[in-house]
């Protein structure tokens, strides 16, 4: 994957992981689009980043994002990576009955569906372009879950999964597939306490790390910085019940 030159999607870069890689991508040269559901905030991220574009949507809405990959291909058709960012990361009580199956629905609506939804609307036109990337991301979560948050870890996993597919079946194409599985890192995607949390990682360091293996070519078509190869690596290792117990401490 090239580091200029590109006109990029990013999904969820109103904050957190997707604001920072947008405007890390911004300030390589490339042209960026952002999305997301507040266009307030897009909007905010955008005047901060003159030459930046935002586009609302309802990542849980399939209609929505049928009509932002329309949108973002009308106005800028040079539009050859998409990065699928977008997501939401909630506490579930599995015993709560209604009220947890409402969280677990939303997530997977979110988490899961929207990524294939818009890769399934912008593929026609990626591989059209001479060069052209998929970006999803995942979590350490996805290989190690955190049992206090079953529904999004497990739908990490699924998009782990996903990707090797998406990978293997455009082998072949111009389409480039990676996959980016963050750490716990210094967001408010779980609010103000992780963000805070000295235990996660700050997340400049993670969004330079990232770049710099973007940058390296990302080995298997995984992006992984160091702090998540105990999760990543675990079963391989050994040592999936010591990481377990290291992310659920009892």
């Amino acid at each position: 994957m090239r580091m200029t030159g590109n006109t990029i999607l990013i999904t969820g870069g109103g904050s957190g992981i997707g604001r920072a890689l947008a405007e890390a991508f911004h300030q390589q040269g490339n042209q960026v689009i952002i999305a997301g559901r507040r266009q307030s905030m897009l909007d905010a991220v955008a005047a901060a980043n003159p030459g930046m574009a935002a586009i609302s949507v309802d990542m849980n809405e399939r209609a929505s994002i049928e009509a932002l990959a329309q949108a973002a291909v009308a106005a800028y058709p040079a539009l050859n990576i998409v990065i699928n960012n977008a997501g939401i990361m909630r506490d579930e009580d599995v015993t709560a009955g209604p009220d947890y199956l409402a969280i677990a629905e939303d997530t997977i609506a979110t988490n899961l569906l929207g990524p294939i939804r818009l890769t399934a609307a912008l593929l026609p036109h990626l591989q059209q372009q001479a060069s052209a990337a998929i970006l999803t991301v995942s979590s350490g979560l996805a290989f190690v879950p955190k049992a206090s948050t079953p529904t999004y870890s497990a739908t990490k996993a699924a998009i782990h999964s996903y990707t090797m597919s998406l990978r293997y079946q455009l082998r072949n194409t111009s389409v480039e597939v990676i996959e980016l599985a963050p750490p716990y890192v210094q967001t408010y995607l779980q609010g103000e306490r992780q963000a805070n949390d000295p235990n996660a990682m700050p997340l400049d360091a993670y969004i330079a790390e990232t770049m710099q293996l973007l940058t390296d070519g990302p080995a298997n078509g995984e992006v992984l910085v160091q702090r998540v190869h105990r999760q990543r690596f675990a079963e391989a290792t050994g040592n999936t019940e010591a990481v377990f117990n290291f992310v659920n401490p009892a």
